[in-house]
């Protein structure tokens, strides 16, 4: 599923570039203007209209909402002096940062565009083809054919 947003991203950008040769975008109202745009690029396609609803009615969505909390802890964690009190909101951001952890389908250094993604898929080949040669050839190399 995720290579047909693919295609249609490249189609798509494709003919922004074409209309932007043309000058087609020359003379739009608020050129050189900043977007209000909030960016929901990260989130997945099937998700963005239910949080969006949410947005619209005021909530958030619960990761948001995690790391809204997360966030004021670590704040209220620098202010505080007395120890037993700093442990628990320690406990409490642990939890938290776990919470958050745990909502996430994969590690976000493994997202594309993460820090390991690339090295990873170096790693493993682009395809179960190329891991099954690279295995073949490597099986080859152990254990030449008796004759």
């Amino acid at each position: 599923m995720g290579n047909i947003f693919t295609i249609f991203d490249k189609i798509a950008d494709e003919k922004i570039r074409e209309a932007m040769n043309r000058g087609e975008f020359d003379d739009l109202e608020g050129k050189g203007k900043p977007l209000d745009l909030e960016d929901d690029s990260h989130l997945p396609a099937d998700i963005r209209m239910a949080y969006k609803i949410l947005k619209n009615a005021n909530c958030l969505p619960p990761e948001v909402q995690l790391r809204k909390d997360i966030q004021s802890t670590r704040q209220l964690l620098a202010g505080i002096q007395d120890t037993q009190e700093k442990y628990r909101q320690m406990q409490k951001l642990n939890y938290l940062v776990m919470k958050l952890g745990m909502t996430r389908t994969m590690s976000p250094l493994l997202q594309e565009g993460g820090d390991y993604f690339e090295k990873v898929v170096d790693k493993m080949g682009t395809s179960e083809d190329e891991r099954d040669m690279k295995t073949e050839k490597k099986d080859k190399t152990e254990h030449p054919p008796q004759q």
